[in-house]
């Protein structure tokens, strides 16, 4: 194969267009409720019948699939046209659960992102510049997992591991070389550096009241930071339970918070009640008679706590109001790194584009060397055969080192330049 022919591979490799089959459909908290996001949710184990079966059925070449509290994403590689029959069919496939009004809405609220957009949805999820709450680095974790899974599962290929390859490259660098992540915007993590301030003991008592999703959290975060003495409690005891075994607490029923007595360092309430649920008269019986300073987190709203206790005890004092202006604070401090953010993730995308040509020459070009070691073989075993048999064993060996360097030259030099050739054509 000469250098004109690989310069023809150039048009080749331009009309195959592989970055174009790449696609990503998108349901997220901007178009959706957390709690519809939830119906898209497969556990990791059904993953394996599900994706493949998905993969199949719509002959998809490559399938990555992520799931969060707030998204769902399904990143695949393919050459049709991703148009409504097709995404509804994509959806009825992988959620035949769904009936029709559900699957219709579904179909109408993804975001859908093809070729370089697809890249630049990828690098801004990872990045946490498309989070509900911009610059929490969980992100790129379970952007890493998700896609660690799907590989282990035969799921993606060479298209898909140099995108993720990229996106987690830059998410890296994003969390280095800005500010986005260093001003916790999140209640929970507000409320626990507040803690962390105060310097409390690992063994100081804490008392929960609530067992939901922000008790959990703040709860997770204690026992992950060595605190060890918990006590929750809950209007269902199931969910009491559940938490303290996660916690390795004590669990009650809410019922039974008036006649606890063994007294607490560290309140911490978050329930869905309408109104006050601690009272001056409970709270007194909670403290039974301690009279040394108390911490109180109220995340509730409205609030759990009635204001008059603040009054008449020594108490440190959180409330979830006080929380929120950090973090709408906080929030306007990470949107100022936005612009920072954006244009390192440009070069990112500019950058993948042009690795993705390099693949592709690469991929183009890959025959070449085995074509040369063909024609040597040829050479040696036909059309030079008489030839090479008057040689004596000297006089070959020589032979064999100057068609090896004339070989190994001839692939790396001109196909190098072949490469370049190509590449400027790809442009």
């Amino acid at each position: 194969m000469t250098i004109t022919a690989l310069v023809s591979l150039s048009f080749a490799v331009k009309k195959r267009a592989l970055l174009q089959q790449l696609h990503i459909i998108a349901f997220t908290h901007r178009h959706l409720d957390v709690s519809k996001i939830g119906l898209l949710h497969i556990e990791k184990e059904a993953q394996i019948a599900q994706l493949h079966e998905l993969k199949e059925a719509l002959g998809l070449k490559e399938l990555m699939f992520l799931t969060t509290c707030n998204r769902v994403e399904i990143t695949f590689v393919n050459d049709q046209d991703l148009d409504t029959p097709f995404l509804t069919r994509l959806l009825q496939t992988l959620y035949p659960k769904l009936v029709p009004i559900q699957l219709e809405d579904f179909v109408r609220k993804a975001e859908v992102f093809s070729g370089s957009s697809a890249v630049q949805h990828a690098l801004s999820v990872a990045s946490s510049i498309d989070s509900m709450i911009i610059g929490e680095r969980e992100i790129i974790t379970q952007v890493r997992l998700a896609y660690e899974h799907c590989h282990a599962l035969g799921l993606t290929g060479d298209l898909l591991r140099l995108l993720m390859k990229k996106v987690i490259e830059t998410a890296k660098q994003v969390y280095t070389e800005t500010s986005i992540s260093t001003k916790p915007v999140s209640v929970v993590s507000l409320a626990y550096q507040y803690l962390k301030q105060l310097n409390i003991p690992l063994e100081a008592r804490i008392l929960i009241v609530g067992a939901g999703v922000t008790n959990t959290t703040m709860a997770r975060f204690l026992k992950k930071h060595g605190f060890k003495n918990f006590q929750v409690f809950n209007r269902s005891l199931a969910n009491s339970q559940k938490l303290a075994a996660e916690i390795r607490g004590n669990a009650y029923s809410l019922d039974e918070l008036p006649s606890y007595q063994l007294g607490f360092d560290v309140l911490i309430t978050c329930t869905a009640a309408e109104g006050v649920i601690i009272n001056p008269s409970l709270y007194k019986t909670l403290v039974n008679g301690e009279t040394q300073e108390k911490i109180i987190i109220d995340l509730a709203i409205p609030q759990d706590l009635d204001q008059a206790i603040l009054a008449n005890h020594a108490v440190k004092y959180l409330s979830i109001e006080y929380l929120q202006r950090i973090s709408n604070e906080n929030v306007k401090e990470r949107s100022k790194e936005l612009q920072q953010v954006e244009e390192i993730i440009a070069n990112a995308r500019y950058e993948f584009q042009h690795l993705l040509r390099e693949r592709k020459v690469e991929i183009a070009m890959r025959e070449v060397p085995a074509q040369v070691k063909e024609l040597r073989a040829t050479a040696y075993s036909e059309i030079f055969k008489e030839d090479l048999d008057t040689l004596d064993p000297q006089a070959k060996e020589v032979l064999d080192k100057v068609v090896s360097y004339l070989e190994k030259k001839y692939i790396s030099g001109p196909m190098k330049l072949a490469k370049e050739i190509i590449l400027n054509h790809a442009d």
